[in-house]
């Protein structure tokens, strides 16, 4: 009986929070407070934790993301994604309309709407419920990644209304401005290197393998088009009040990002009110979208084989400046990577005064052969810096001369490495680089990290160039004394810091680890580490192989764990900070822990009906058993769940390694458990 009311509950609450969050990112309206919202939240996931059978990969509880792929599969389109041919003047619009009356005879109007600057998507929903996400990819194959576009608030993983059986949507996915500067602000203070515009930003991040790092990046998206089984909607706007009444987020008249127009008149003023206002949106645009409006007419006019011939971007000419490079410096970041920087004559852009530049790296420059007292053209996007896109060579002196990516560290002369993977050179010399050793202990002091109140970067800063504090050792031998002399430091502000400092030997392991700012290991990465090796012995004495053997944890990751404890510095600040008192282990319980699986190397793929991929590893490791993400000739088992991945299967069979199901594996550790528990009472149940 009870669990039929929780079922019920849980089914209201589902329901409930699909429409709060429709409410709150369609239609901007907030039905209830953040804290209600969390409070059913929170009582969603208690109830699917104590229910695992009722799991559903489009509850609310899944916008946070957590899945993990190593791969995206790729999926045919069922209807082909064509792009949009481009136009750039009033006379191109009058040969597209022209084009048009030539082929139909009869009257018509367009549609004219925003051109999103993001990343198509095709949203695939059964029976009301989110099915798949598929990236446009060539027009006739995209690739999977549903399990990032759950994270997205403004996509329903549920639809409203009365829905179709089967429908497939289409849109753009977006990186508002405001969540895309706060995430190179976070990137600049951390010293790493800046994203370059939104869209490649949304693109990336889209490709991320940890859905739980796409949750944190803030997506949008807007929804344009539909197909679905006896579409009776004839006219391509009614098709958007469809969509918006089934739970998506499209134009409207209301914010003015759509209109209804019949002439070629009434197109140029929608696209110039919207060249001389797109600043002010929220999100970037590069242009309009002009279609003919009667869904009937686009299917007589018909499809080039890479675009329709009822519709046509017309594309702005980005908000440039033009101002002379006064010249290139570089700056240092955290991780050691280096960044040039233009310095440029003042010049007012979209509002602002901008005096400098990002160049980004090396490639760049010999891209755009940038030169110093070069006139250059300057775009303002969503970035901090805004970025020089070209060169006025009309305007070059003859005597410049080409600029040469500096080969030593302009902090400490140290040699620079270039990374080819990334573009980027590195200055390597962490130890005595003075912004590498700043943005370390900035880094280390941050709140997900060791979050040591009452301490910023100001202060590090103050401390350093004092020479009181040299790594992140040091801040465990402050005293009360010596910070008093500071510029602003009361009595008060001494005792916080003192204060925070100790009270951060309390912090776990994870975020300690996290707070080392080893290159490649972010928070993520710095879980998955602790909890497979428990401790930061095991950490630093694991092999290149050991470390791959982790789930999530590639080459270039073990290749950086290994080379960061192989410095003796960093191995004598280690066991600086265990002498402090720093927690550098978890502490494992004893209870429910057998040796069933001992020395067995498991793994696991595809998906569980009973209990989840993350309570599973925590069960192999509760019975001895450690997890592994690859199959190999060392791999022991390998647990099998719907939809296995069919190369790990392949590679398990041709390597006689032994596959079992998911009960066979629970029938496993239960049966040998019993054994166990009668032997050792103490033990306790296992679940």
């Amino acid at each position: 009986m009870k669990k039929n009311i929780d079922k019920n509950r849980i089914d209201e609450l589902r329901k409930m929070l699909h429409k709060y969050n429709y409410e709150y990112y369609v239609n901007d309206s907030s039905l209830v407070s953040d804290f209600e919202f969390d409070q059913l939240l929170k009582e969603l996931e208690n109830l699917e934790n104590n229910y695992p059978e009722f799991s559903d990969p489009n509850s609310p509880t899944k916008r946070v993301g957590g899945e993990v792929l190593k791969s995206f599969k790729s999926v045919e389109h069922k209807y082909p994604m064509l792009s949009l041919s481009n136009s750039y003047s009033k006379e191109d619009i009058i040969d597209f309309d022209n084009r048009i009356k030539k082929i139909i005879d009869t009257e018509f109007s367009y549609i004219c709407e925003l051109k999103y600057d993001g990343v198509a998507i095709s949203l695939i929903y059964e029976n009301g419920s989110l099915l798949r996400a598929v990236t446009r990819g060539d027009g006739q194959r995209g690739e999977d990644v549903t399990h990032n576009i759950r994270t997205i608030s403004s996509i329903p993983l549920a639809l409203r209304g009365d829905f179709p059986k089967y429908i497939e949507v289409r849109g753009e996915v977006i990186f508002p401005k405001p969540a895309f500067e706060e995430l190179n602000k976070k990137r600049q203070k951390e010293g790493l290197p800046l994203f370059s515009n939104p869209r490649n930003t949304a693109s990336g991040s889209l490709k991320l393998q940890d859905s739980s790092e796409v949750a944190k990046r803030k997506l949008d998206c807007f929804l344009y088009s539909a197909y679905f089984e006896d579409n009776a909607i004839n006219v391509a706007f009614d098709q958007y009040m469809f969509l918006n009444e089934l739970g998506f987020k499209t134009p409207s008249l209301k914010n003015k990002f759509i209109s209804q127009v019949n002439s070629i008149d009434g197109i140029m003023d929608f696209i110039n009110h919207w060249d001389s206002s797109r600043e002010f949106l929220p999100f970037e645009i590069d242009g309009i979208v002009i279609k003919v409006n009667e869904v009937d007419l686009q299917k007589r006019i018909g499809n080039t084989s890479k675009s329709p011939r009822w519709a046509i971007a017309y594309k702005y000419q980005a908000i440039q400046v033009s101002t002379d490079l006064q010249n290139i410096v570089y700056q240092v970041g955290r991780t050691g990577a280096v960044t040039p920087v233009a310095n440029l004559s003042p010049v007012e852009i979209s509002g602002t005064i901008v005096k400098r530049a990002s160049v980004h790296n090396a490639d760049q420059i010999e891209k755009l052969d940038l030169r110093v007292g070069d006139f250059v053209f300057v775009e303002k996007g969503g970035e901090i810096i805004p970025k020089i896109v070209g060169v006025d060579f009309s305007r070059r002196k003859k005597n410049s001369n080409k600029i040469k990516f500096i080969k030593y560290c302009p902090e400490c002369d140290s040699e620079l490495i270039r990374d080819e993977g990334e573009a980027h050179h590195y200055c390597l010399n962490s130890m005595c680089c003075p912004p590498q050793i700043k943005g370390k202990i900035i880094h280390f002091i941050g709140r997900k990290q060791m979050n040591i109140d009452g301490i910023g970067a100001e202060t590090i800063e103050q401390l350093f160039e004092a020479g009181i504090v040299a790594n992140i050792g040091d801040l465990y031998e402050l005293k009360r004394e010596e910070l008093l002399p500071l510029e602003r430091m009361a009595d008060k502000s001494a005792d916080n810091i003192i204060s925070g400092i100790e009270k951060s030997k309390e912090t776990p392991f994870n975020k300690l680890l996290f707070g080392l700012g080893i290159r490649y290991v972010g928070e993520t990465v710095a879980k998955k580490l602790v909890s497979y090796f428990k401790n930061i012995h095991a950490i630093r004495n694991a092999s290149f192989d050991q470390l791959c053997e982790v789930d999530e944890i590639g080459g270039k990751i073990a290749e950086s764990i290994v080379e960061y404890f192989s410095n003796k510095e960093n191995n004598i600040l280690i066991d600086r900070l265990i002498s402090f008192g720093l927690s550098m282990e978890i502490a494992e319980s004893t209870e429910n822990k057998t040796n069933v699986l001992k020395d067995k190397k498991i793994v696991i793929s595809g998906k569980f009906q009973k209990v989840s991929r993350d309570e599973l590893k925590q069960l192999i490791e509760k019975n001895g058993g450690k997890n592994s993400s690859s199959v190999s000739s060392n791999t022991s088992l390998l647990i099998a769940g719907e939809n296995i991945g069919p190369a790990k299967l392949k590679k398990a069979k041709n390597l006689e390694i032994e596959i079992i199901n998911e009960q066979e594996f629970l029938n496993l550790i239960n049966v040998s458990q019993k054994d166990t528990i009668e032997k050792q009472p103490i033990q306790g149940e296992l679940f």
